[in-house]
């Protein structure tokens, strides 16, 4: 499968930026073209006042970040990069279960179109064992109180020889055709506004059963994990579950760990 990245059709700013509110609810996109990265653009809308549920997507993003200040670039036409504004009224406590709603959502929309997808713990969507999707949140204090900015990086129209690595797909590869990636964001948008507002509005009830569901869509919960710890030691054991506060949690010979996202460099399978 080849692909001329120069002649695949651009984002379709009309329909995007013309959603109604019985397209998807609370959602209001703006399309950019060429920027180096949404997520701080969408920092500035919403230090500027941008309300819950703006949407920045590029046609083409020069300079991504992920986790970790890792940069992050794909070819013009070939990627969905994009970031939501949220202005969560849930507890605090509550924020570290971004992220994982927001893969989720992802993996939840990816599998709807017909993908084997699976979430891998804290933040990335797989097909099989290689990574299609990623996500970064950022917490940003703006005059109308905080908010999160939500990017999410999803492959899909790269072919073999435009992966950034190896361990990484894409949708044209795994499907072996490029869909649209306007029908794929708003496939994600309107899963990822359906996740979230229940996650708002359900309390620690509402926590509970996403625990399950996550952990139930989760490609870490029963493998033999090996976790990178920022101070240079690792933690070796069983991936048992995903607890109500969006930990893993990892049999160890001395027991039962507990590991939240922002304590770990990587988590890896134990054989890699």
């Amino acid at each position: 499968m080849t692909a001329d990245s120069a002649s695949r059709p651009p984002l379709d700013s009309t329909r995007l930026s013309g959603l109604t509110p019985d397209v998807i609810p609370d959602i209001a996109v703006e399309v950019v073209d060429a920027v180096p990265s949404t997520n701080a653009v969408a920092v500035e809308r919403a230090r500027a006042g941008a309300a819950d549920g703006h949407v920045v997507v590029a046609d083409h993003q020069t300079d991504g970040r992920g986790r970790l200040d890792r940069t992050w670039e794909t070819p013009r036409g070939t990627a969905l990069t994009f970031s939501v504004v949220l202005r969560p009224t849930v507890p605090t406590r509550s924020w570290p279960w971004l992220p994982l709603l927001t893969g989720y959502a992802v993996d939840k929309a990816l599998k709807a179109q017909g993908y084997d997808a699976g979430v891998k713990w804290p933040n990335d969507v797989q097909i099989g064992d290689k990574k299609v999707a990623g996500i970064l949140i950022e917490r940003v204090e703006t005059p109308q109180g905080p908010a999160a900015v939500v990017g999410v990086g999803l492959n899909v129209g790269m072919t073999r020889d435009e992966l950034p690595v190896p361990t990484a797909t894409s949708l044209a590869i795994e499907s072996g055709a490029e869909p649209d990636r306007n029908d794929v964001l708003l496939s994600v948008l309107s899963t990822l506004r359906e996740a979230y507002d229940a996650w708002q509005a359900g309390g620690d009830h509402t926590g509970l059963r996403l625990a399950e569901s996550y952990a139930a869509a989760c490609v870490t919960v029963g493998q033999d994990v090996r976790v990178d710890l920022p101070d240079g030691s690792v933690l070796r054991g069983h991936a048992t579950a995903v607890d109500p506060g969006g930990r893993l949690v990892v049999e160890t010979a001395d027991g039962a760990q507990y590991v939240a996202a922002g304590d770990v460099v990587h988590v890896r399978p134990a054989d890699q």
